[in-house]
């Protein structure tokens, strides 16, 4: 009976907010990739509760386990992705042009880009927390910058610029909260900026053509502005309540591409069909998973904990704003997923293993 006891404490220490949190999103995602394939017999939604389903016990695994062994594991953790991604250069499958997955037997399309993020968030909050390591230096500074900038420049080559980006926000938030000196920030926000240039070369005509959509709305709008329009259309006509579910014309028709609405564009069907309530509604249970993923980075007993969690929080809210951003219009479109909701199976199963370590960090807090 103590060992029961033992086994089962930590369910009674979990954050139920932000596990309730977790599981309306996944809910609510697989409700809508269900719509959004409606009339197709797709099968999509089907897939997505098998993906939830093989992702519970990866979640509760992720919880049970103590997260301060993960500092030993930072490096191989690292490694280990480094050579997923390279491999996908010679085992992995192409799809429209880009590298970014490995197919699983025929059952599931993994992306190590997913390992990517949350190997770089472990090896960052085990490099910052070191408290023997003095950060005024730049040196421990520019170290860990550049072993951001490797898997990143792999991600971004697949291409997968979307991605790759979100590693940048990771650096920049743990950066930011392990106390380094605004000097330092400056410095390296001013290197960022000086840096655009020889970005912009780098790009694939596809993302400039992106881009100079985004500065110019009216530009290609039968092409490469499609997407876009029909979102915003979609959004727009959504109105206050929407048109019921299912009953999503942009979606049904077609004009919303079925390639994209279940993944990139599902926040685009949920406007639709749902209205500004409905958005409003699921932004609500994202905001209350980031304060309690914000609390439970306070209530961190060390350091690692406080930034493995601060990075956690911040891959989730990059995603989110950056998704709902591009389907309305505020930002340029990169081919961002939005946490628990889109389709995606290796995307579902690290978004589900990252909350769980961040409940592991809340089950063992001071």
């Amino acid at each position: 009976m103590d060992n029961l006891r033992r086994t089962l404490g930590p369910l009674g220490r979990m954050d139920w907010v932000a596990l309730i949190c977790t599981f309306s999103l996944l809910g609510i995602g697989v409700a809508f990739i269900y719509s959004a394939g409606y009339g197709r017999e797709s099968t999509q939604w089907i897939r997505q509760i098998l993906f939830i389903l093989l992702g519970i016990p990866v979640y509760l695994f992720a919880a049970f386990f103590d997260y301060r062994r993960l500092r030993e594991w930072a490096y191989p953790l690292y490694l280990i992705s480094l050579v997923l991604l390279v491999g996908l250069y010679f085992f992995g499958m192409s799809i429209h042009g880009a590298r970014r997955w490995y197919n699983i037997f025929g059952l599931l399309y993994f992306q190590p880009a997913e390992v990517a993020k949350l190997a770089i968030i472990c090896l960052l909050a085990m490099w910052f927390s070191d408290t023997l390591r003095n950060l005024r230096r730049p040196a421990n500074v520019i170290v860990p910058l550049l072993l951001t900038l490797l898997p990143f420049g792999l991600i971004a080559a697949q291409p997968d610029v979307g991605t790759a980006f979100i590693l940048l926000c990771i650096f920049g938030a743990i950066l930011f909260s392990a106390g380094v000196s605004w000097k330092l920030l400056g410095m390296l926000a001013l290197l960022g900026v000086l840096s655009l240039p020889i970005a912009w070369t780098m790009l694939r005509p596809y993302h400039r053509d992106r881009i100079m959509v985004y500065l110019e709305p009216d530009r290609d709008p039968l092409g490469r502005g499609w997407n876009r329009r029909q979102s915003e259309i979609a959004i727009g006509s959504g109105g206050l309540h929407g048109k019921g579910f299912k009953q999503g014309t942009q979606n049904v028709l077609g004009f919303l591409p079925v390639t994209v609405a279940p993944t990139d564009f599902i926040y685009s069907v949920i406007a639709e069909e749902k209205g500004f309530i409905g958005c409003t509604l699921m932004l609500t249970l994202y905001s209350v998973l980031f304060v309690a993923l914000a609390r439970t980075s306070l209530r961190s007993q060390d350091v690692f904990g406080r930034l493995m969690t601060i990075g956690i929080l911040t891959m989730l809210c990059a995603h989110v704003t950056i998704n709902v951003a591009m389907t309305i219009g505020l930002l340029p479109i990169i081919g961002l997923p939005l946490p628990l909701v889109s389709y995606g199976g290796s995307f579902v199963l690290s978004m589900m293993l990252a909350l769980g370590l961040a409940q592991s960090v809340y089950i063992r807090r001071s």
